[in-house]
This record gives structure tokens, C-alpha cells and sequence, in this order.
């Protein structure tokens, strides 16, 4: 994934832009980058890989050097940003959130007069945000060439611009993330978390619609393209990815995770299906609150039978190879053995993507003395891979746990009936249940249904993505 943030002001405005890109730390793991704008010593940039060190212990020598009264940052799992970019239509810095699946033919294309070249990543790829930023320049203005830009990808492009005078933000087409505009007195900040200009004195002022591209200014907050009609933001943003304080579309994240675990639990009530258990509990830390939706509904007690440390490993930082990966949560996992020997517990966690640390996490309890091990997934069984976002690292549908269980339940027959087993009520839903629970040594494993996580966000659904589970536009 990825997360953005700019500030534009009549005073200096580089600690607002380093607190507000250190507030998107949670939506990636590989890069950060900020640039500033002075209007004597002109644009100052630089960028940190932060996959061993965060954000602020990477940046913090840096702020003492920039100065300036506008810029932009990003947080990004994919390419280093923001870049900079000098064309016809001047000199700015760009970065994108989104993603490009049809980037190689883009290239061919663009390399197709062999007047044209990019400057390639070590592993021959073209960053992003220089490909939209190429193409962004085949029109007259910028306006047209980010427009041009978000209709010709296949994928999406959220887009922040700092221009000499202006920060430019355009909302992908289909409104899949969210852009915000905070005022304070001296100026405006463009954000992706409403949360982060919140405790830096900004106020709500605009929300992007879908398609929407906005200039900002110290002063004002003008329309260059008006909102489309049609939306599909991601439901993933409240059920896993969205921080607990921020809103999208009215609608806060941690009230909807309460919701959404309320919902399970009374469904289960009603169906008959919910473990007698000891403790209700959320995988941290963003099962957490699904698991006290779900606790308070059953009127079941909370608990939390481990903990994550913390200190020392402060967020999820992706290593390259699994057996790290898995050692790394291994070790992040701390047991209460009051609350887990000789109980029955039932674990919410926010959705069951690829399955790779379930097995060790059960392992974990039971060799902890657990008596049962039940778990809930606070969202529908995975069965796509996103192609809007970027914000999973899987490189296949067969990594997600859900594919393969049908793989070896069926093989390629089994491909054609995914809409059977993402419903549990049928038998090849209950058969994949089950094959699950056998693998990983659950005693029983249950998934939030489409309706009631859609009842649990709240909008209308039309303008919902669920495109993960349902393989649907």
C-alpha cells in the first residue's frame, strides 16, 4: 500500500509534512520520501529505504536541513518517492498511490518512437510514479495529463503534485482511496488519514469525490476536474489497512470494526454456531477491536491471552525470507499463560490472507496449554488478488490460503465453483472450512459474510469494492 501528505502555508511547514508522513507509517514498510519547497533555494528531496528503520529515526536529520512553506511526503511499499520530475509542463515532484498492471505495455508504447527512455530500478523496473509522470506529460497541462494518465492504466493512481506555487491532488477515478483537505489558520494539508492533520491543528476542510482533482494553495482549494458519479472505495480500508482513528466517507474505522464484530456474533447466535469458549480474543492489533465487537455482543468475556512485543520489533517488518518472517512473529508473540492454560478461546483477526503464520500462532497456543482453538476471520474468505491496489504482497492468487485448499480439494475443477465455496451454507463452503481447520488445527473457523461486513461499513454498497472476494467489478 502506500500513504501520502502535503502542506502548503504562509509559514515554514516542514515539521507539519514529516509528523504527517509519519502518521501513514502503518500503510507500508519499504520507502519513504519527502520534498520541500522554498521559494529562494527552491525544491530539497530526499528518500530512506525503511524496511530496518522507521520513518522518523530515518528522517529526523533531514528536517533539521529543509526549509520551506510547502511539500509533499509518502510512505510506499512499492518505489522510492516522491521523484522529481522536469518536463514542458515544469519542474515538480510526484507521487502515486495505486498500481500499474499494464506498466510494460505503458513502456513499449512510450519507447515505441525511440525518443524516449526512463531510468530503470536495479531490477529493471520503472518506478511508478515516473511512468505516470511520462505519460502526465503528453498533454499541454496537468490537468489533462493526469486525467490522461488515470484512464489509460489498468489499476489506479491516487496523485500528489508540488508544482512552485501549488500542491496538486487527484483522487483516483474510481475514488478506491481517499483524499483529504485540512485547514488551519496559515494554510491547507493534504492527507490520506484524516487522524494525521488532526493533531497537527488542521481542521476538516474537503473531501475529494471520485476522480476529483483539486490545486491547493495557502488560501483556497479549487476544482480543476470535477467528481465522477460512480465510487468503489476499498472496503479493506476499515477491516484491516485504515487506522483506528481515521474516517472515510463519514464512517470511522474503529466504530465499524466494533460493528463488524457485533455482527458476526450475533449471526452466529442466530445460526447456532457459536463455541462454547472461556475468552474472546482479537489477533493484535487489528483484530482487536473486531474481537470486543464480537465480546460485547455475545456478552462473552474479552481477553488477551498474548500480547505482541513491541519494542524491539515495532512494526511488521517484511524480510525477504519466510523462515525470517516466521521467526519474527514467533518471537513478537508473548503468552499470559493464566489466560490461555486449560481455556477455551476463540480468536477474531481481521481478515485470513495467505494462512503462513496461522499454523505456528495455533502451535503457539496449544504448546502454551490452550484447551480449544476457535477463529473467526472479521471479513469474507479472500478468493482474488487485488488489482486496484497495491497493498498485498502476494505474487499469485495460489498464495492465498483460500485458492489453495480448493487446489487440493478439486485441482482446476474446483476453479470453476470459487462462488460455492466462498458460501459456507454450501457443501463445498463447508468442505473448504473444514480442510482449513484440519491444516491448521483449528476447532472451528467461521468468516464474516459479504452482507454483514457491508452492513458493518455502512455506505451504500454499490459504492463498496469487494472485488477481493467476489472477483466482481
Amino acid at each position: 500500500m502506500g500513504g501520502f501528505f502535503g502542506a502548503i502555508s504562509k509559514r515554514d511547514c516542514v515539521l507539519d509534512v514529516f509528523f504527517g508522513v509519519d502518521y501513514h507509517s502503518h500503510l507500508g514498510t519499504r520507502y519513504a520520501g519527502m520534498t520541500i519547497f522554498d521559494k529562494e533555494d527552491g525544491f530539497q528531496r530526499q528518500i530512506h529505504g525503511i524496511e530496518n528503520t522507521p520513518f522518523r529515526t530515518k528522517f529526523e536529520s533531514d528536517v533539521a536541513k529543509f526549509h520551506g512553506t510547502s511539500g509533499i511526503g509518502c510512505i510506499s511499499d512499492s518505489d522510492p518517492e516522491p521523484l522529481m520530475v522536469r518536463s514542458h509542463l515544469g519542474l515538480y515532484a510526484i507521487c502515486m498511490i495505486g498500481i500499474i498492471n499494464n506498466a510494460e505495455k505503458l513502456i513499449e508504447g512510450y519507447f515505441s518512437d525511440h525518443k524516449h527512455q526512463f531510468m530503470a530500478m536495479g531490477s529493471g523496473k520503472v518506478n511508478s510514479a515516473e511512468l505516470i509522470a511520462a505519460l502526465i506529460n503528453e498533454k499541454d497541462t496537468l490537468v489533462e495529463g493526469i486525467r490522461y494518465a488515470q484512464e489509460i492504466i489498468e489499476g489506479s493512481a491516487t496523485i500528489l503534485i508540488l508544482t512552485e506555487n501549488s500542491i496538486i491532488a487527484a483522487r483516483d477515478i474510481l475514488g478506491r482511496l481517499p483524499v483529504l483537505v485540512g485547514k488551519d489558520k496559515d494554510g491547507h494539508c493534504v492527507s490520506f488519514e484524516s487522524f494525521a492533520y488532526h493533531k497537527l491543528g488542521y481542521a476538516d476542510c474537503y473531501e475529494l469525490g471520485p476522480g476529483e482533482i483539486v490545486e491547493v494553495t495557502e488560501d483556497d482549494v479549487k476544482t480543476l476536474m470535477p467528481a465522477g458519479d460512480k465510487m468503489k472505495i476499498c472496503a479493506f480500508l476499515w477491516s484491516y489497512y485504515g487506522y483506528p482513528n481515521s474516517n472515510y466517507e463519514g464512517k470511522n474505522v474503529e466504530v465499524m470494526r466494533y460493528e463488524n464484530g457485533a455482527i458476526m456474533a450475533r449471526d452466529e447466535m442466530e445460526s447456532g454456531t457459536m463455541p462454547d469458549v472461556d475468552y474472546v480474543a482479537g489477533v493484535p492489533d487489528s483484530g482487536l477491536p473486531h474481537a470486543i465487537g464480537y465480546a460485547n455482543y455475545s456478552k462473552k468475556t474479552f481477553a488477551r491471552p498474548f500480547v505482541k512485543y513491541t519494542p524491539t520489533w515495532p512494526r511488521s517488518f517484511m524480510p525477504g525470507n519466510q523462515a525470517i518472517r516466521n521467526q519474527i512473529a514467533t518471537m513478537k508473540q508473548i503468552p499470559v499463560p493464566e489466560l490461555i492454560e486449560g481455556k477455551k478461546l476463540l480468536f477474531v483477526d481481521d481478515s485470513i490472507v495467505r494462512g503462513t503464520q496461522l499454523r505456528g500462532t495455533v502451535e503457539f497456543l496449544y504448546e502454551s496449554g490452550a484447551k480449544e482453538v476457535h477463529m473467526r476471520s472479521a471479513c469474507p474468505p479472500i478468493m482474488y488478488g487485488c488489482k486496484y491496489l497495491n497493498f498485498s504482497s502476494n505474487k499469485s492468487e495460489m498464495d492465498l490460503i483460500t485458492r489453495r485448499i480448493i487446489q487440493e480439494l478439486e485441482g482446476e475443477e474446483g476453479m470453476k465453483h470459487i462462488d460455492e465455496y466462498a458460501d459456507k451454507n454450501t457443501e463445498r463452503g463447508k468442505c473448504m472450512l473444514k480442510k482449513i481447520c484440519e491444516k491448521f488445527g483449528f476447532d472451528s473457523l467461521g468468516y464474516q459474510t459479504m452482507q454483514g461486513l457491508l452492513e458493518a461499513i455502512g455506505i451504500d454498497k454499490d459504492k463498496v469494492c469487494t472485488y477481493c472476494w467476489t472477483g466482481k467489478e
